[in-house]
């Protein structure tokens, strides 16, 4: 089968393109899926840099990646099953999370797949699963969100954040984004009931900053989600209510050897001492969740926001693209 592959750890260089790669040989509990179209996530990009280091200790490979094709989020057709499936069959159109997503074939347990609802195409069903599972845990499960509450979504126009403000508003909350000027656009088309532009103004950096900024927004929130990573700690509680809750989901501004993890930790010891919840959070990935966002995307409140996709041979531009931080929501690669 044709897939891309990587033999060790790097940029995007370090991928390439072969069109003689072995196909998956599903396990008992497994779906051997024919990919029609892949996500791109940062876990990806964490994947192929190795970085941070911590992401080796934890089983992905200490001197070179264990899995040598990337790509986690897929939507495709069921190929073959395990002797154990009985969820699904061939046949059948699913989206969900496995291994070895940029190739024609991949596997990935049943517990991790869902029916692709039939509303969607592949390509943004692919888009949908990691980012979307964690935007749905982050504010029901981390965060308690309920209707009418004042809800902040830093970095709002990435994958995360984009399925974050949709959700919020889907469960009844006023929702507030942050992004930067290139981005605002987009913010207001997911249903934003503000958008604040962190080049313009800062959140918590000072009374009625945002307010000033974001044409009416609150200045206090009850939910706080963090998906940029960048900000101090008590930046952030400045921007909550006394009682209010914030949900670290990030972890991109920490070093190369245990990236925001030590911020993670200051936040669940410091929850400990004070009014407000400071919750790290991390997604767990099932189908029972899937299940919940297709039907969120049935009933009209959910749609990925697709930026653009790339041939699978151009699947180490999608990452690079990512890297840099020039996506709209989400890129997909189309095999």
């Amino acid at each position: 089968m044709r897939a891309i592959v990587q033999d060790a750890y790097g940029s995007a260089d370090a991928m390439r393109f072969d069109a003689d790669v072995e196909r998956p040989v599903p396990g008992d509990d497994d779906v051997l899926v024919r990919v029609r179209a892949a996500g791109v996530d940062a876990g990806v990009w964490h994947l192929m840099t190795g970085t941070p280091y911590l992401v080796r200790l934890m089983g992905y490979g200490l001197r070179r990646p264990k899995y040598r094709i990337p790509g986690m989020d897929m939507a495709g057709t069921v190929e073959a099953v395990g002797a154990n499936v009985t969820r699904l069959r061939p046949g059948d159109e699913v989206f969900g999370m496995g291994k070895g997503a940029f190739a024609e074939y991949a596997c990935a347990p049943q517990a991790k797949l869902a029916l692709k609802p039939a509303s969607l195409s592949f390509e943004q069903a692919a888009a949908l699963p990691v980012s979307g599972l964690t935007a749905l845990q982050a504010l029901r499960d981390s965060g308690g969100i309920r209707a009418g509450q004042k809800v902040l979504v830093i970095g709002a126009s990435g994958g995360v954040g984009s399925y974050a403000v949709q959700l919020a508003k889907a469960y009844g909350a006023e929702v507030t984004g942050v992004c930067g000027t290139a981005k605002t656009d987009l913010v207001r088309s997911l249903g934003a009931d503000h958008v604040i532009d962190y080049t313009r103004a800062e959140i918590g950096a000072g009374a009625g900053t945002a307010t000033g900024a974001a044409g009416g927004a609150p200045a206090r929130y009850d939910l706080v989600l963090d998906i940029a990573g960048g900000r101090p700690l008590s930046r952030l509680r400045r921007a909550l209510t006394p009682r209010g809750t914030l949900v670290l989901v990030g972890n991109e501004a920490g070093g190369r050897w245990s990236g925001g993890m030590g911020r993670l930790l200051r936040a669940a010891l410091l929850s400990l001492f004070v009014g407000q919840r400071l919750r790290p959070m991390a997604a767990a990935e099932r189908y029972e969740d899937l299940d919940v966002l297709a039907d969120f995307v049935g009933a009209g409140r959910l749609t990925p926001a697709l930026d653009r996709t790339y041939p699978l041979s151009e699947a180490p531009e999608a990452v690079r693209s990512l890297a840099e931080h020039r996506v709209r929501g989400k890129s997909v690669v189309t095999v």
